[in-house]
């Protein structure tokens, strides 16, 4: 079983369920998880005050909820001022909500060897998105001066393939 080190609240984890057993695709999924979020965003407090402190060595994540059948998980992130994730895409789809700060995402499209910058949002508080793969290749930082706090719904119990990241990319930027 997996460690759950934070707190979900029932009716998200239930309202979650609800969209990830209606079916479809990953994108339908993700976009129906999304409206969830922007229903019953919650606050970063389903955190410790030490969990919402942050780590200097890295961003943190903290597993707040795994469906018992591998469905999906929730976890909360937190960010210290300039902590940025490796480029990457994902295995299946996922849905991310700032509960707190903001966070800067930066999105790609591999092309000829090299990754083009197709978008820059700054995400703040309340700001909801989902994606599916293909084509969600990006890069997450806080470039903000204090602490960010994001929830992450992905479409798998990361505790059980171990990281949501399927692949890096070292490549060129253009």
């Amino acid at each position: 079983m997996p460690r759950v080190v934070g707190t979900c609240p029932a009716f998200l984890a239930a309202a979650i369920r609800r969209e990830v057993r209606a079916r479809g695709s990953w994108r339908d999924t993700a976009d129906r998880v999304a409206a969830v979020l922007r229903r019953h965003l919650p606050g970063p407090d389903l955190l410790t005050p030490e969990q919402l402190a942050g780590d200097p060595s890295g961003y943190q994540t903290h597993l707040v909820h795994a469906e018992p059948d591998g469905s999906f998980s929730v976890a909360v992130m937190v960010w210290l001022p300039g902590q940025l994730t490796p480029i990457h895409d994902h295995l299946t789809w996922c849905v991310t909500a700032v509960l707190q700060g903001a966070e800067y995402e930066e999105i790609f499209a591999l092309r000829d060897g090299y990754l083009e910058i197709l978008a820059r949002n700054q995400n703040p508080v309340g700001a909801v998105s989902g994606f599916a793969p293909p084509g969600d290749i990006h890069q997450v930082r806080n470039n903000g001066t204090e602490i960010a706090v994001s929830m992450h719904v992905y479409g798998t119990d990361i505790t059980r393939v171990g990281s949501s990241i399927r692949r890096e990319y070292g490549l060129p930027v253009r």
